[in-house]
This record gives C-alpha cells, sequence and structure tokens, in this order.
C-alpha cells in the first residue's frame, strides 16, 4: 500500500535549496509506486518556477502558500503554512531538510498536528518505514520508525539522499493555491544582511576545507579560502577558531554549530575534539592536516598528513592547480 508524503521545499533567493530537492526524492522512494507526494512552497510571490520545477521532479501536487508574511523567515507563519497543508493533504509523512529553518519548524509542526517527530535521519528503509539517525556524536546510530495511522515530521540531514531527477517523458505535478491564515506575528523580520554572500552553503558543499586554531588568524584563513575556490567548495571552522575570532561563527562546524556531510573534508589545524567531530565525523573522505601526530583528529581520517598546513594547504592547491589544467 502506498503512502502519501509531504514535502517542505525550502527555497532561498528564489532557488530551491538542494536539500529539498533531496527530501522530494526520498519522498516518493517513500511513497511507493501508488502513492502520492505533495511539497509546499513557502513564497511572498514569484515562485513559479520553483514550482514548476518541484512539479517537473515528481511531486504529484504542489501547494503553494503566497502570502507577504512569508518573504522573511517569520516561523509563526511558515508554521500557519504548514499546518494547512498537513490538514489539506492529511500525509503519513512530512519531510524537511535538517537546516536551521528545518530544525526550527520540524517540532513545532509536529507538536501542533499532534505528530511524532524524528530529526536528523541519514538513512530510510522506503519498505518499512524506519528511519536511521546517527547519535552520540556519529559513534552509534538507532533507528526509529513510528506508529502505524500516527502522522511523522522528519528532517532529513543534506547531502545524504540523491535529488529528485525531473521525469522527462512522464506527466508533470500540478501548482495549486493553498489557502491559510497568518496568525497575529510575535516577530517581524525588518532586514537580512548575509555576512556570506555568494558562498556555497556549507551544509550542501561537497567539499568543504576546514580550519581551527592551527590557522593562528584571520589571514591563515586565506590559504584555505584558495584551495576551496580551487576545488569549488566551501570554508569552515571548529569552534576554537570561532571563538578566537579568526572568523564568524557563521562558519562554526561541531555539534553546537552547522553538521555537514560532504564528499571531501579536508581538517586543516584542528584537534579534533569530540565536539567538533560531531559535526564533521559522517563525511565521505577525511583528510586531516595537522602538525601534532597524535591529534585525535587523525583517528577518523581516512588520509593523515603531519606537516604544517601554511606548507601542505600551498602545496595540494598548486597541485590540483596543475591537474584541472592539464
Amino acid at each position: 500500500m502506498g503512502r502519501t508524503i509531504l514535502v517542505f521545499a525550502e527555497s532561498r533567493d528564489g532557488k530551491l535549496r538542494r536539500v529539498a530537492l533531496e527530501a522530494l526524492g526520498a519522498a516518493r522512494r517513500l511513497a511507493g509506486g501508488d502513492g502520492s507526494v505533495h511539497a509546499v512552497l513557502a513564497t511572498a510571490g514569484g515562485a513559479a518556477d520553483e514550482a514548476a520545477e518541484l512539479a517537473a521532479r515528481g511531486a504529484d501536487v504542489v501547494h503553494v502558500a503566497d502570502d507577504p508574511a512569508l518573504r522573511a523567515f517569520a516561523p509563526e507563519a511558515y508554521i500557519a503554512a504548514l499546518r494547512a497543508a498537513m490538514e489539506a493533504v492529511r500525509p503519513d509523512a512530512l519531510l524537511l531538510g535538517h537546516t536551521a529553518m528545518g530544525r526550527e519548524l520540524a517540532p513545532r509542526v509536529a507538536a501542533a498536528c499532534g505528530a511524532g517527530h524524528v530529526a536528523d535521519v541519514t538513512a530510510i528503509d522506503e519498505t518499512d518505514g524506519v528511519f536511521t539517525r546517527p547519535i552520540y556524536a556519529g559513534k552509534a546510530f538507532e533507528r526509529r520508525s513510528f506508529t502505524p495511522g500516527q502522522p511523522w515530521v522528519v528532517t532529513i540531514r543534506p547531502n545524504n539522499f540523491e535529488p529528485a531527477e525531473t521525469t522527462a517523458g512522464e506527466a508533470q505535478g500540478t501548482v495549486q493555491a493553498l489557502p491559510f491564515t497568518v496568525p497575529p506575528l510575535l516577530t517581524a523580520v525588518r532586514s537580512l544582511v548575509r555576512r556570506a554572500g555568494g558562498q556555497i552553503d556549507l551544509a550542501e558543499a561537497d567539499v568543504v576545507i576546514s580550519g581551527g586554531r592551527g590557522v593562528r588568524s584571520a589571514a591563515g584563513f586565506e590559504p584555505l579560502q584558495e584551495l576551496a575556490g580551487q576545488l569549488g567548495g566551501a570554508v569552515g571552522a571548529s569552534r576554537g577558531a570561532c571563538d578566537a575570532g579568526y572568523c564568524g561563527y557563521a562558519l562554526q562546524i561541531g555539534q553546537t554549530g552547522k553538521v555537514v556531510t560532504p564528499q571531501l573534508y579536508i581538517a586543516c589545524g584542528i584537534s579534533g575534539a569530540i565536539q567538533h567531530l560531531a559535526g564533521m565525523s559522517q563525511s565521505r573522505v577525511i583528510i586531516a592536516i595537522n602538525k601534532d601526530p597524535d591529534a585525535p583528529i587523525f583517528s577518523v581520517a581516512d588520509y593523515g598528513i603531519v606537516g604544517d598546513l601554511f606548507e601542505v594547504v600551498p602545496l595540494l592547491t598548486d597541485e590540483f592547480r596543475r591537474t584541472q589544467s592539464g
């Protein structure tokens, strides 16, 4: 028997986030061949392209919640839109990305709808509806399922699921307006300033170059930025580097920062405290560069380089540049 799955299609600056497409792909597989997939898109106008893309990538119905209150992220307005979608669709599950927005919305929507909630899912058994998530800083995994007949609210970790592909030659889904009422807002966003405008989102980057206290200063991040630029990746940091003022906390990776799962993670001058490992230990390939051969980071690294990052990183950059140009 197929399932009905609802996806919150998070977007930014008029473009769907990749994790939204990953959630859509996971939803399609979880729904099964005779199930249905719905997507809800929150916008303050001008989301026709995003809605069309969702319909082309496998959403049977795209519900567009359009209201000026959704221009900036006001949690009360977004929750009202998601509750309206839940009531209209009556899905077996709601999938969201495990992003800052998804982490804010998921538990509140679950509480409002009387639904079960599981966060930071990295794998789904589509047949049995069993969700796997890391615990204890990635040292163990738990598998959770829900009581049949009870709705689920699930956040999925970016970079762990295949994104939905365009369904060429197949009938595309329909797009329809989602009526909902915006409640009195407790907060109001007057302006939004991005400190890292134009950079690749850390949570969705395939390559992350991260620096710790070993970079020694803000200028110490420049070689890392050059390497990241050569590889088309993003720059991150440990909490130690952020606390030292070498960079902003928007770059922090770890238990109290962002969780990343890139294809390649290069840790430069990072000792490997357990709090940092919680945010990157599930990366596909980990390379550690550190002068201390006994640094804990080497215990989780696939490859280790004992040396000065200010010597090693430029050599890597030059080698990648030479290889790619050749």
